[in-house]
């Protein structure tokens, strides 16, 4: 069987989407079909590099919709983009602050500018794992510390959905005239309900990057660059995006980009009413859990969130018999809902416009079937919000790694080794370990842990994680 009939099994089974795409396969939101209207650059469909006719209009569409300066497609993802934005915004060797919760899209940008990041990092929310947000106020202190900066890129909102305040970043980074990119991939649908957070657009960010595909009714690969004042250079903005994206894009991709912003400006305040009116009923039926938690959005302001995205629905086990990937398993096994990312203390589903009331019912009732099933254990309290996490030890720069010798070693005997390459949890591809930093035994642990799990770790040597690559 080939990928091809895989996906075409797999489409005629009852498995409901908790995940990206965001059309969630609804036939609602289907095109014709692919290959009639799969073309290249012919007369009247314009240049995707050169845009002047119908491309433009849609790009000014898009613009107008988020109220942007000016919006570009994006036919490679998130990845483009950032990869684009970073390299229009420095020159090579310069100083940038990095949350450390960045996708691995960001290192690489990092390391193909020859970058020095500062990282500055997420308070961590001990009941639920999951990263919070980024202090405006420590953004300050390091750029008074640190005043050649010249660039800062952080994650909103995170995977999880834990929204920064971008409105206070913002003034924060303009007093000091560095740009703000703002990796807005998981935001895309943010701004257009009340019972949303508003966008990192309206906040004031500089460049914002959306993934269309990952929130709204886009095929996967689609997104949107946004540049939004003059600290942001349009032109050289251009140039990258002509060197990161391919020079074939596929109209397929920007057609749907196009479906999705005009399905947007036309019927978005309707399709996202009868949205914010499934996720309440969902939250609402969650109140009776006894073992299982679900993190509710009218809560999130007690564990310290600035804002928070109610989009995505993120289900502990901490204190119940479970283990996150046991939990992941039952829901997908029994029940055939398939979730977006599993960690040892919780599961994460994926919402969007495009989810249906039977699709809400099916996980609602999963769970609380589930949660009868359970035995709940014991913890001592303990504060939502810490700062308490482990600095990876940094010893050199990522590109710096590459010019030293390196072996492949076996993973439990790395404690205390320099690493010689990325290793990150996938998804949500936000590096553990990156090129140049110092392994500590608690982040080995941490590793070895995963492993037990079944988590998928990717950057390790082999098919079985059991070696990594080390600087000699």
């Amino acid at each position: 069987m080939d990928l091809y009939d895989k996906l075409v099994e797999y489409s005629r089974e009852d498995y409901y989407p908790m995940h990206m795409p965001g059309h969630k396969r609804n036939a609602a939101f289907s095109m014709a079909n692919p290959y009639s209207i799969d073309i290249t650059e012919i007369e009247g469909f314009d240049n995707l590099h050169h845009a002047e006719g119908i491309l433009l209009e849609g790009m000014e569409q898009a613009a107008k919709l988020y109220n942007s300066k000016h919006t570009n497609y994006l036919i490679g993802g998130s990845t483009a983009g950032l990869l684009t934005a970073i390299g229009a915004a420095v020159n090579k060797g310069d100083k940038v602050l990095v949350a450390r919760n960045c996708h691995k899209a960001v290192y690489h940008g990092i390391y193909l500018n020859e970058l020095h990041p500062v990282y500055i990092y997420p308070q961590t929310d001990t009941y639920f794992s999951i990263n919070g947000g980024i202090s405006p106020e420590k953004i300050e202190e390091l750029l008074i510390k640190h005043n050649d900066i010249k660039l800062i890129i952080i994650t909103s909102p995170t995977y999880e959905g834990v929204v920064s305040d971008i409105p206070s970043i913002s003034k924060i980074a303009h007093k000091y005239k560095v740009p703000l990119l703002v990796d807005e991939a998981h935001g895309a649908h943010l701004g257009f309900h009340s019972g949303f957070p508003g966008n990192s657009i309206q906040a004031g960010a500089d460049i914002v990057i959306h993934s269309l595909h990952k929130t709204l009714p886009a095929f996967t690969q689609t997104g949107l660059i946004h540049i939004n004042s003059d600290l942001a250079d349009y032109e050289k903005i251009k140039k990258y995006l002509g060197i990161y994206q391919t020079s074939s894009p596929s109209y397929l991709l920007m057609a749907s980009i196009d479906r999705c912003i005009a399905l947007l400006m036309n019927k978005g305040e309707e399709l996202f009413y009868q949205y914010y009116d499934l996720l309440q009923n969902f939250y609402d039926g969650m109140n009776t859990l006894l073992n299982l938690k679900v993190l509710l959005p009218d809560n999130t302001k007690n564990y310290g969130f600035y804002n928070f995205d109610p989009s995505k629905i993120t289900v502990s086990v901490k204190n119940t018999d479970i283990s996150g990937t046991k939990l992941y398993d039952m829901l997908l096994e029994e029940y055939k809902i398939q979730m977006e990312m599993v960690t040892k203390d919780y599961v994460l589903g994926m919402t969007s416009i495009c989810d249906t009331k039977e699709g809400f019912r099916r996980l609602s009732e999963a769970l609380l079937d589930i949660d009868k099933r359970l035995k709940s254990i014991p913890d001592s309290p303990r504060k939502h919000l810490t700062d308490n996490q482990e600095v990876p030890e940094w010893v050199m720069t990522s590109w710096k790694a590459d010019n030293y010798l390196q072996e492949s070693i076996p993973l439990k005997l790395s404690e205390g080794r320099v690493s010689g390459d990325y290793v990150y949890l996938y998804p949500p591809g936000i590096p553990l370990l990156v090129p140049g930093e110092r392994i500590s035994k608690m982040l080995l642990e941490d590793i070895l842990s995963y492993q037990r799990e079944g988590l998928n770790l990717q950057g390790l040597q082999d098919e079985k994680g059991q070696y990594i690559k080390v600087i000699r």
